[in-house]
């Protein structure tokens, strides 16, 4: 089978990624506590944990924020700056080797401060600019600081980065769009909250992509995020954004993006890695052309080929499907060691 056209906007450079503290991916060297990684050169390496994110709530409760801690070390404000530009070398590779189309690089948690943000996102847009050809996809919940990297991307030569992302909460985004020649990512997010029903998210995101058509923007320049949330929230968010792809394709036509952070389903349920898979599967077939997702983690040859006939598989599907209330049935199957994942 022909794996379908997929555009994969890598999510893997946002400083609030987390690594644990019980996890493989820490450890104690010479009484220096680190996050370990591998050079691009094959060399072991240490990216120590700075005495400032020992001091953060998320350390203590076990969660370390990686690429926070490469950025600060590398932009020198607290660490070795070259072991924080390696490990971030390898983080850029890793997400082109597996597939990423855009890199998006998202700076929210590296301050509280609007202007250190700014220049985060500045330095971090021409840094990862300087490693790859690829496009970037500009992401923050502040606008100023979505303008800081554009502005970035555009210095760097970046010819077609992503605006994410702009909804009925910022309509002015579109016009910022328009302004630095960016394609943009519009969600299905309205003027005071978050969708609560298909309705809302196709009704919500519809206004958004006239609203940007009325700006300017191309069709083929946008990418419709009807939102995903986790369904050990709620049974029936799966459905609800299947639903609305499927809206949406079917309003737009072939020209327009669909796309999502594929992850947000599993959140909070194990064997994400299978969860993610399946969703995917289901999204592309109700119309996703696109996905916010970590290349990674769900390689889209393992994602597209997986054994959607197993036990596991299917259990994942109907849990998504709404035909798993409480995701009980598959907590149940991973507690008893029945999810060996048919996906690499």
């Amino acid at each position: 089978m022909t794996a379908p056209r997929f555009v994969v906007i890598g999510e893997n450079v946002h400083t609030s990624r987390i690594v644990l503290r019980k996890g493989k991916r820490f450890a104690v060297e010479n009484g220096v506590e680190g996050v370990t990684f591998e050079t691009l050169d094959g060399e072991a390496g240490l990216l120590p944990i700075s005495a400032a994110m020992q001091a953060t709530k998320a350390y203590d409760e076990g969660r370390i924020k990686h690429i926070a801690l490469a950025v600060d070390a590398a932009m020198g404000e607290e660490g070795d700056p070259d072991l924080g530009l390696e490990y971030l070398r390898r983080v850029v590779a890793d997400q082109e080797r597996t597939g990423a189309h855009y890199l998006d690089v998202n700076v929210d948690e590296i301050s509280l401060r609007t202007a250190e943000q700014r220049a985060a996102m500045d330095w971090l847009v021409g840094f990862v600019g300087s490693l790859t050809d690829l496009p970037i996809s500009v992401d923050s919940s502040d606008i100023t600081v979505i303008e800081a990297g554009l502005a970035a991307a555009r210095r760097a030569g970046d010819a077609s980065p992503i605006l994410n992302s702009a909804s009925l909460e910022r309509t002015e985004a579109v016009e910022l769009a328009v302004e630095y020649g960016a394609r943009a990512i519009v969600t299905a997010a309205g003027a005071d909250g978050m969708p609560s029903s298909a309705a809302e998210r196709i009704d919500n995101a519809s206004r958004m992509v006239e609203r940007a058509l009325g700006a300017g923007l191309r069709i083929g320049d946008l990418f419709v995020d009807p939102l995903v949330f986790p369904i050990s929230v709620d049974g029936s968010f799966g459905l609800h954004t299947l639903e609305a792809i499927r809206t949406l394709r079917d309003r737009y036509g072939p020209d327009i993006h669909i796309t999502g952070g594929m992850s947000n389903v599993s959140f909070g349920i194990p064997a994400r890695k299978l969860m993610n898979a399946a969703f995917i599967n289901l999204a592309v077939e109700a119309g996703a052309d696109s996905g916010i997702i970590d290349p990674v983690m769900n390689p889209l040859a393992e994602v597209f080929s997986v054994d959607r006939g197993s036990e596991a598989y299917k259990l994942a599907e109907d849990t998504l499907l709404g035909r798993d209330e409480m995701c009980m049935n598959y907590i149940m199957a991973w507690r008893k060691g029945r999810l060996d994942t048919p996906i690499g």
